[in-house]
Order: C-alpha cells, then sequence, then structure tokens
C-alpha cells in the first residue's frame, strides 16, 4: 500500500459520517430503542471503522509475512492479504454492540414494570417483579448461537490463512461452525418438515418430515455457501462484490416482507428483520474493503473473507428459515461448484490454483490450462471432446491427436472460453452481471413461478389442481 495515513478528505468525510451515525444511534434511545435505524448507525461506523484500519494496518500484516503478490498485473507488487479478517473483526464487534436494540423493548419491560420508565415501584416489587418471562429468550438464543458460529468461522478462516490448509482437509470445517445455531435451531424451532409439491401430494401427502436428514441439509448449506464462494475467486474484487450482490438481494428479499410490501404483520417479519440485522454491518465493512480491492487491487481479501461472508449467508438463511431462497441467489457458485467437480475430486487434472492467466504482452487475461501427465481414458476423453464441441471448456491435443490440455473448470475461465481474452476489472463485472441476473431471476422463481407447483407462497397464493386459495 502506498501510505497508511488517510487524506484530508477521507478524515473529514469518514469523521462526518462517524459524528452522525453517533449522533443517530443515540437518538433511537428518545424512543423504543428503533433497532433498524440503530443497525443502519452501526453500519456506517462499521464502513469507517474498517476503512481506516485496513490503510492503517497494512504495513502491519506485510511485516508478520501476511502478503502477496498478484499475478494478474505486469508489476508484480508485494501487497497485504488476509486484510478480509480485519472486516471480520469490525463485524463481530459492531453486532455484539447492536444486541440490546432489537430487544430494548422487552429488556426494559422485563425490568420496569412493564415497559413503563415513569412508574414507581414498591421495593418488594422492584425484588420480585420482573418480568423476565415475558423475554424472547429464544431470539436472543438464535441471535447469540448466529455470533458463535460467525465467530468459529473466522477463527477457522484465520486459520487457514496463516496455515495455507489443503483443500480435502478444510472442505469441512464450516460444518463445525454450524454446530451452536443447529442445535438452536433444534431446541427453539426444530421443524423437519418441508411441503410437498402438488402434483406429488396425492402419493406421499402435503408434507414430509425429513428428521435428522433436515439437519444434514443445513450443515451441507453451511458447508456450502462459504466453500463457493472461495472457490470462485482469483481476480480482484471478485469474492467481495459477488458477496455485495448476495448480500442486496438478500436484502430486497427481506423487504418484501415489511411495511409497506406487506399489508397486514406477516408472520415472517420478525425472520427477515434478523436477516437485515446482520446484513447491513456486512454490507459496511464489504463496502469499505471493496474500495480496496477493486482492480487494481491494494489489498487481498484472503480466505478469512470468502469464510466469514459465505458463513453470514448461511447463519441468515438458516435462522431466518429461508434457506431454500439462498441457494436460488447462489446460482452461479451452485454451477461454478458443479462444473469445477471434474477437478476438485482429480477426474482430471488440477492445478494448485486455477485463476486465469495473465498474459503480459496483452495486459489480458486468458484461460488458465490443466495438462495431462498422459492422455485421459477413453470415456473422459469422449465426454471432454463433447464439451469442447459445446464451448464448455477448451482442449489443445498433440500430432497424435490425443488430448494434452484443458482450460481449468472454473466459471471465470469460462467466460473468457466465451467472450475471449479481456482486462480484469471487464471479467469481474461480467461475472457481476451474471450473479445479478441470475439473483433476479431466483427471486422471481421463489415468488412467482413456485405457486405453479405450491399452494402458496409467503407473498402470493394460487389454486392450482382444484385446491381451496387460503390467505395467510
Amino acid at each position: 500500500m502506498p501510505t497508511t495515513n488517510l487524506t484530508t478528505s477521507e478524515t473529514l468525510w469518514l469523521l462526518t459520517l462517524s459524528v452522525a451515525c453517533i449522533g443517530i444511534l443515540a437518538n433511537t434511545f428518545q424512543g423504543d430503542g428503533e433497532p433498524l435505524i440503530a443497525s443502519l448507525a452501526l453500519s456506517g461506523l462499521a464502513f469507517a471503522f474498517s476503512f481506516c484500519l485496513i490503510r492503517w494496518l497494512g504495513d502491519a500484516f506485510m511485516r508478520v509475512g501476511l502478503k502477496g503478490r498478484d499475478m494478474s498485473k505486469v508489476r508484480r507488487i508485494e501487497i497485504p492479504e488476509t486484510m478480509g479478517a480485519i472486516c471480520a473483526v469490525v463485524y463481530l464487534l459492531v453486532i455484539i454492540v447492536f444486541i440490546p436494540f432489537p430487544f430494548y423493548k422487552d429488556i426494559v419491560a422485563a425490568t420496569s414494570g412493564g415497559g413503563n420508565r415513569d412508574v414507581v415501584l414498591e421495593l418488594k416489587q422492584v425484588e420480585t417483579g420482573r418480568f423476565l418471562h415475558r423475554f424472547p429468550h429464544s431470539k436472543l438464543s438464535s441471535y447469540l448461537s448466529g455470533i458463535l458460529s460467525l465467530q468459529a468461522m473466522v477463527l477457522l478462516g484465520i486459520t487457514d490463512d496463516l496455515l495455507d490448509v489443503r483443500w480435502r482437509h478444510k472442505v469441512l470445517l464450516p460444518a463445525f461452525a454450524s454446530i451452536p445455531m443447529l442445535i438452536v435451531y433444534f431446541v427453539d424451532f426444530g421443524v423437519t418438515k418441508v411441503v410437498v409439491p402438488l402434483p406429488l401430494q396425492p402419493y406421499v401427502g402435503e408434507l414430509v418430515d425429513l428428521g435428522w436428514m433436515y439437519y444434514v441439509y443445513m450443515a451441507a448449506v453451511a458447508i456450502f455457501c462459504p466453500n463457493s464462494i472461495n472457490i470462485l475467486a482469483g481476480v480482484n474484487g471478485i469474492e467481495v462484490a459477488q458477496s455485495l450482490v448476495i448480500a442486496f438481494l438478500l436484502l430486497l428479499n427481506d423487504s418484501l416482507y415489511l411495511s409497506p410490501f406487506t399489508p397486514y404483520p406477516h408472520p415472517a417479519t420478525d425472520s427477515h428483520l434478523f436477516s437485515i440485522y446482520l446484513l447491513l454491518p456486512f454490507i459496511g465493512v464489504s463496502l469499505a474493503l471493496l474500495l480496496y480491492n477493486w482492480y487494481p487491487a491494494k489489498v487481498f481479501v484472503g480466505d478469512t473473507y470468502c469464510y466469514f461472508a459465505g458463513m453470514v449467508f448461511a447463519v441468515v438463511g438458516i435462522l431466518g428459515h429461508f434457506s431454500k431462497t439462498l441457494l436460488l441467489l447462489f446460482i452461479p457458485q451452485l454451477a461454478n461448484a458443479a462444473y469445477s467437480v471434474p477437478q476438485l475430486f482429480h477426474v482430471i487434472p488440477c492445478p494448485r490454483h486455477r485463476l486465469p492467466h495473465f498474459n503480459p504482452r496483452t495486459g489480458l487475461l486468458e484461460p488458465s490450462t490443466a495438462t495431462f501427465a498422459r492422455p485421459p481414458p477413453k470415456t473422459i476423453a469422449l465426454v471432454l471432446q463433447l464439451l469442447n464441441r459445446l464451448r464448455l471448456l477448451r482442449l489443445t491435443f498433440n500430432d497424435a491427436g490425443e488430448i494434452t490440455e484443458t482450460t481449468n473448470l472454473t466459471v471465470l475461465n469460462l467466460w473468457l472460453v466465451w467472450w475471449g481474452p479481456m482486462r480484469e476489472d471487464k471479467l469481474t463485472m461480467g461475472i457481476l452481471a451474471l450473479q445479478v441476473v441470475c439473483g433476479f431471476v431466483g427471486l422471481v422463481v421463489r415468488h412467482r413461478m413456485a405457486l405453479l407447483v405450491f399452494r402458496e407462497d409467503n407473498l402470493a397464493v394460487s389454486i392450482p389442481y382444484g385446491y381451496p386459495t387460503i390467505v395467510q
């Protein structure tokens, strides 16, 4: 990084933002806590703190060896690495500070005579009259379990950045981090039934209880989200930008359950408010990181950010009870994971890094390749040739017609196969455009097309197959 000092203009606007956020935060206590406003204010502070700390601590990270070279540049200078850890720590501190705000009214009601702070109570009432049975302990336990899972995931991510853990060893780490929220889900919610599509209901009934398999599914979601962001990486800004797109799409989905979009108190409102409370600070710290990680990057985010971002999404999806909607916003990540399977399981060669190849003569990125030590088996060769004809990869042959190289199986390389060599930021913007389009398609599928196979949606209802209309 060129300097660790903030410029005068940066100092002024960050100071202005911080003072405004602190003032808004203090003003929320004049009413009933106003948790949504408080979350916005804390998110602004999270942005300011992250922006400053990334600048100030860059040199310190490099001195202890947390640095790397940008392989997609002509001048491969060293820049700080693992800076996503700073954002993760700021985020955790902010959501811990936020704990009193969503429960402010409940705390007052439980400790001061039903919420009326002006009522004078007798000493005996003060000693014995706490209304703690009215406090929403289940909501607090869900929030705290989410924090605990995020803390565990950040710790595991930092460990990976420090020790460079191999993929086959770290792929299941998020499952261990998800244990606290899965236990709370079991104790406080425990619903393991899923709605059966209408055409199948005459055969298996309206609901099917998956039992323990539902917890396996949720653990799989917790494993998939962090790892899917981690493998769709390798160019400046892509990890943070794709996470921000997903976060904004989740906010859009959450807003559909709030006024004025719902004319009545929706049963899912509290769950989606929980999601918003966790997403707003995440957006704050991620925007600060993106300003440094966008092309040309001044810092690298490290694996810590990928695991942290993915676990934020897993927590809001599982504890917010919309994990299936969450997966619809991960369509590019699902496609990238499925596309990568042959290499991840070494059906075809898998190099240590599969990021696109930088051509120093043109300054553009090209598809990187994996080399076959010997020709692949006939069946695999036929499949690869078919994919080559479909332009889903690009093969290189020797004089004998045998396959010697294939492009690496990632969406980033596939995009370059389709559209040709391009500059790094153009590649990132192309993938982000794909993420946005797929995200909106996912939301349309969730809230409109789902009515073709289900009797009702959280926001709308339909009456196919002769079922009566049910208004929630």
